[in-house]
């Protein structure tokens, strides 16, 4: 029994422990794109193909108009951001709009070291309304940039294989054409990706950089309630005629890898329950098969098959109880001192310590995990020794 108590510790710990981990570096993912990419975004008008098709069953020529989304004419960008901007401000769960202006560039920095970049020209206050940028700065400040036409804000990852620092000059080339600007302030989102890409830049420096004057890229929104975004932006689809994409269908493919990560570790982790349930049925058995006699002679004293069943139910109760109050204090505390290990990590994410969710979720999913295998362990067991008879017993007949 105390192998199986420190099993069902063990597996309970572990089972919280795992799942706060990979649930912490999803929310933090989704912290991350919420904060950076908004809730949803709206992108490029389309128009329905109409086609006409004959009705069944009719004759003279007569037929029916049906839409067709998949023959839809997409027309790219947002050619009157601000029209659009006046219709979004009437729906009541929006709650920032941020138009943005992208282009893709080669940035060259010191000693005319040079990567690829991405441009976002940006409204400032706009788009601090609808993105987490003004918490994301590292390395100088928004007042800088704000002050400065020509000033640019870079990914830290950028900045590093730039050389280059708040203050310093920065060179974008596109279209055949070289421009200087100004190094403002450096930021990072913690996802590698976006830190080694994008630059923000005033709206009307960007225009004149990527040569669009007129129509915007995107326009990025965020909404009241994140969950919602699907149902938001089908309704925003419908009504502007604009192609627009809710948080979660633009990162379904991360979004699954975290849901599969989640459910293996689960699965993994719950094997250590299973064993110790499996340790539990033995030792029950065991007990049962040795105490054949005392069994029956409680059994010629009066009590029933339901009160020999309990006493073996409740042998298994009182180990999963403790193990289970014993195993969302070592979770608790094993979450904790993951929270707090200074480690460094870069690759896809970029973060000094492990994100970390605490959530009740957690351990009553670990505790249900363990009520189950404890009570087939300890079932089995129970219903035997309620099946044995007093007389069975005596003759030696007892199974």
């Amino acid at each position: 029994m105390a192998m199986s108590l420190t099993g069902i510790v063990f597996g309970v710990g572990f089972f919280v422990v795992t799942q706060a981990q990979t649930s912490g570096f999803e929310s933090f993912f989704i912290r991350t794109i919420l904060g950076t990419n908004g809730a949803i975004r709206i992108e490029d008008r389309f128009q329905d193909t109409l086609r006409s098709m004959a009705a069944a069953g009719q004759t003279g020529g007569s037929g029916f108009l049906i839409s067709q989304h998949e023959s839809r004419n997409y027309i790219p960008g947002v050619q009157e951001p601000g029209m659009i901007r006046a219709e979004l401000e009437q729906f009541p769960s929006v709650v920032a709009i941020s138009e943005v202006i992208k282009g893709n560039v080669l940035a060259v920095g010191v000693g005319q070291r040079s990567d690829p970049a991405r441009i976002l020209g940006i409204n400032l206050d706009d788009h601090l309304n609808a993105s987490d940028l003004e918490e994301q700065i590292v390395r100088g400040d928004l007042e800088a940039f704000r002050s400065n036409p020509n000033g640019v804000i870079l990914g830290l990852t950028l900045a590093y294989r730039l050389s280059v620092d708040p203050g310093d000059s920065v060179v974008f080339e596109t279209h055949g054409e070289r421009r200087r600007y100004r190094v403002s302030a450096v930021y990072e989102t913690g996802v590698t990706d976006i830190d080694r890409v994008w630059v923000y830049m005033h709206m009307t420096a960007a225009r004149s950089l990527l040569r669009k004057p007129h129509g915007v890229s995107y326009i990025q929104i965020n909404v009241t309630d994140r969950e919602r975004a699907p149902a938001e932006a089908r309704h925003i689809e419908m009504v502007l005629q604009h192609n627009a994409i809710s948080w979660q269908e633009r990162e379904k493919v991360w979004l699954e890898v975290f849901r599969a990560l989640r459910i293996s570790s689960a699965i993994t982790v719950s094997s250590i329950i299973l064993i110790s349930g499996l340790g539990m049925f033995n030792t029950l058995a065991m007990v049962v098969m040795e105490k054949t006699k005392e069994i029956s002679i409680l059994r010629s004293m009066g009590y029933t098959r339901r009160d020999i069943s309990s006493i073996f139910l409740w042998q298994g109760m009182l180990v999963l109880m403790a193990g289970s109050v014993l195993g969302a204090l070592l979770g608790a505390g094993l979450t904790y001192g993951v929270s707090n290990l200074p480690i460094r990590i870069r690759g896809i994410f970029s973060t000094d310590s492990f994100p970390v969710d605490w959530s009740l979720w957690h351990y009553v999913a670990a505790i249900l995990t363990a009520v189950v295998v404890v009570m087939f362990a300890s079932l089995i067991p129970a219903r035997r020794a309620a099946r044995l008879e007093p007389g069975d017993v005596i003759r030696g007949t007892a199974q």
